[in-house]
């Protein structure tokens, strides 16, 4: 017989019994101390006695996986890019670094962040939180001091840009994130406005038609701010269609592979205090997306604005000065400064003078679309409704990161309105499913979008559904609800809220057919459109729930999601495969193209985006270049059946061009890139990690993928490695006991350190459909340990 003691598992159990002791009885002596238990996928399980040691073992672990990434992510928030690597090279959210540094440095000179944080009453920050946040940059710190000489990887080894953080770096971090939907679209368009040089003209009365844009740029800024191809699936089941009659939540962002905005798993636990298991947006040392012993939850972008523009009305001859209600009002101007390496290495200080209005700060672009001018008649300022958000939104995960049910979370939802630019859909262990829409929402009824809409807004409006409210008549400002929690806020009883026992969902459409049983109807444009046509993964996620019977249990579930339908596909493929055998010659952007062998790839697609599927690319290359807008279907799109419509292929003789050009440089696109055009998916579909080709199956959201995957197209090469898509996805069913029963996977792996054994270990687990079983009882977390690892403060 052989010796338990042999076993790896239980040598790992004695050894953290073993640690257990010591860590105690100095976390007694006011020591900073936490256990670091790692499973096979290097998923670590954080267990302290207080949140402060919490946070220290979180900071040290995080450090060990992510350091490259988070030291480059702490330069933006600190403005600090452009010292290191110049004003012009790109930052992670696609603003030149001269930009960016200007935006969060002008934050840092007013200290925002210090002001946010010193919040008092009601609204200020939880101690035990801030506790915890001061842990974790001790653990930052201290893994670093220890390592920094030792980092192998190379994107960051010797860099001299790895250093400490403070604790205000980890708040400036938490407060980028939040910006993130709101002043983030507009860091270009607020550092770059400038006013026009000065020039007399005729003084007009205030209110006067202003220039305005095209329907066509409105259109172009309605895309820009469609967030849903990088969005989320979330679901939350309920009793009355899960086989054991309790919860089951499945939570499915779609975020970048790689940079800031990835995800970062952990399982965190104060014995008796705290047990909550999921994923955090890197750099958040609290649960955003995950689990406790009663309660599941996860979040997709929202529809909801949470800025509004304002049109100002210039004083005549001075751009600089703006009237409301018949007076002149300067507006502030504040000068910012950034050191800038310069092309023989040195640094230079480079200045620009940033203006603001009472509405907030003026702008030119948001999301690069540049429709709102600063002329010497008007100017545009931005009202951002997360700008006074940040201890609100810490406090609501450190209290979500302690419920138990869905109604501890809708509660807390309620007393914070916290969540600045996503939905919340929950189950729990009762069997209640939650859909909310609750957050920091610009109090902008629709009411005083019809009093206040200006000329631009006229535009803006029906394409984009945002309004640009005019700020020449003090009634245009926003005022406060008495249930809001901030100024300018709308109040938390004019959000959508759904609790079902079947089903809630949402896959970045607005909440109007969370369950199409029970449509939410009546709320501000502002938050989303109702009774019109939803994306084509909504409808497939919709369809999916209504489909699969009441018997749901975690693994079917799982099965669904990786099912890999592509429902466009299933919408189109037949009809156009029958006209491609009927015009087997087609004429593309280069010429006739003899289309014959695509119209037979496309008749033995099996409608998947599977590794195996053969065709799918040749579709998903013909959908790139044809579009999906409403004029495509031939079928429109039906407000009594919106799950249904619109649908078929327009082969009219109207569409038919359009679509033989398409199709044509499809097939032309491929062989190209020398791709065959019956290729199997997965061998051109694929993510590169240390120069292995890992296949991945899923596809475009926007073609109808519930399994989003997003690259783009090299015409040399064909698809690159993989933008965005799904990222952390955990699959939760409650099962009658504390120990929860799940699976998840992460996608891209837990590490970003291409020399890490964590970099690409999941990301090959997800090539085959394989989940991670993550631990979360204590003897769940001592069976599946790999390693024990006490961490100390020195």
């Amino acid at each position: 017989m052989t010796s338990p003691f042999r076993s790896p598992a239980v040598v790992v159990a004695l050894l953290a019994c073993l640690i257990a002791a010591p860590v105690a009885e100095a976390a007694k002596k006011g020591g900073l101390e936490a256990t670091i238990t790692r499973q096979k996928q290097g998923i670590p399980t954080i267990e302290a006695d207080n949140f402060k040691s919490l946070g220290f073992g979180y900071g040290y672990a995080l450090a060990q996986d992510e350091i490259c990434t988070m030291a480059d992510t702490y330069l933006t928030s600190e403005a600090r890019r452009s010292q290191f690597f110049g004003p012009d090279a790109k930052s992670p959210e696609n603003f030149t670094n001269l930009d960016s540094d200007l935006f969060y440095q002008q934050a840092i000179d007013n200290h925002v962040v210090e002001d946010l944080v010193a919040t008092k009453g009601k609204q200020a920050l939880d101690p035990d939180l801030k506790q915890g946040v001061k842990g974790y940059v001790k653990g930052y710190n201290a893994w670093l001091a220890k390592n920094q000489s030792k980092i192998k990887d190379p994107a960051c080894a010797g860099q001299p840009w790895v250093q400490p953080i403070t604790v205000m770096d980890a708040y400036r971090r938490f407060y980028e994130l939040t910006l993130y939907a709101s002043s983030g679209v507009a860091i270009d368009g607020i550092t770059e406005a400038q006013p026009p040089a000065a020039s007399p003209r005729p003084t007009r009365a205030a209110g006067d038609a202003a220039p305005t844009a095209t329907p066509e740029q409105a259109q172009k800024l309605a895309e820009a701010l469609d967030f849903s191809d990088t969005g989320s699936n979330g679901w939350a089941i309920g009793k009355d269609m899960t086989k054991n009659g309790e919860g089951i939540t499945l939570a499915n962002p779609h975020f970048p592979w790689d940079g800031p905005r990835r995800f970062y798993q952990s399982h965190l636990v104060i014995p008796g205090e705290l047990n909550v298991s999921g994923a955090s947006l890197l750099g958040s040392p609290i649960i955003n997306i995950g689990h406790t012993a009663g309660l599941a939850w996860t979040h997709t972008v929202s529809t909801a604005f949470r800025f509004v523009p304002f049109q100002l009305t210039l004083a005549p001859g001075d751009p600089t000065s703006y009237v409301v209600d018949g007076q002149t009002f300067p507006m502030d101007h504040q000068t910012v400064t950034v050191q800038v390496k310069q092309p023989d290495g040195s640094l230079q200080p480079v200045s620009r003078t940033l203006y603001s209005t009472r509405y907030g700060p003026v702008f030119n672009r948001v999301s690069g679309q540049s429709i709102f001018a600063w002329t010497n008649a008007n100017a545009y300022a931005l009202f951002d409704a997360n700008a006074q958000t940040l201890p609100r939104l810490l406090n609501h995960f450190f209290a979500t990161n302690q419920a138990e049910s869905t109604k501890d979370l809708l509660k807390i939802l309620k007393q914070y309105q916290g969540i600045p630019w996503v939905n919340t859909i929950a189950s729990d262990s009762k069997g209640k499913a939650l859909y909310a829409d609750i957050g920091a929402v610009p109090n902008v009824p629709d009411s005083k979008v019809v009093q206040c809409n200006s000329s631009l807004g006229q535009i803006t409006l029906p394409a984009a559904g945002l309004a640009v409210l005019d700020g020449s008549r003090a009634e245009c400002a926003l005022t406060t609800d008495p249930d809001a929690r901030g100024d300018g806020l709308m109040g938390v009883s004019k959000m959508p809220v759904l609790q079902r026992k079947d089903y809630v969902e949402n896959g970045n459409d607005s909440y109007w057919l969370t369950n199409p049983a029970q449509p939410l109807e009546g709320f501000p444009r502002i938050i989303g459109a109702e009774r019109t046509q939803r994306s084509l993964r909504t409808r497939l996620g919709i369809q999916m729930l209504e489909g699969a019977g009441d018997n749901l249990t975690r693994k079917s579930v799982q099965d669904l999601v990786f099912q890999d339908r592509q429902y466009l596909g299933e919408l189109w493929r037949d009809q156009l495969v029958a006209y491609c055998n009927a015009h087997p010659t087609m004429t593309g952007s280069s010429g006739p193209v003899d289309v014959s062998a695509a119209c037979a790839a496309l008749a033995g697609w099996d409608l998947h985006v599977n590794l195996d599927s053969t065709g799918a690319l040749l579709f998903e290359r013909f959908v790139d270049r044809y579009g999906t807008s409403a004029a495509r279907f031939s079928t429109p799109f039906d407000v009594n059946n919106p799950v249904n419509t619109p649908s078929g292929l327009d082969t009219s003789a109207t569409n038919a061009p359009i679509l033989e050009t398409a199709f044509a440089n499809a097939v032309t696109d491929l062989q190209g890139a020398n791709i065959p055009l019956s290729g199997p998916y997965g061998d051109f579909h694929y993510e590169v990690r240390n120069g292995d080709h890992i296949p991945i199956h899923g596809g475009e959201g926007g073609q109808g993928a519930f399994n989003a995957i997003a690259d783009t197209w090299d015409p040399a090469t064909g698809y690159s490695d993989i933008v965005h898509g799904s990222s952390f996805v955990m699959v939760t069913q409650f099962d009658g006991d504390e120990c929860p029963n799940d699976r998840s996977i992460l996608t891209y792996s837990l590490s970003d350190d291409e020399t890490s054994k964590y970099y690409a270990d999941q990301t090959k687990m997800f090539s085959g459909k394989q989940w991670v079983d993550p631990p979360f009882c204590p003897k769940e977390v001592s069976k599946t340990a790999a390693s024990v690892k006490t961490v100390r403060e020195k």
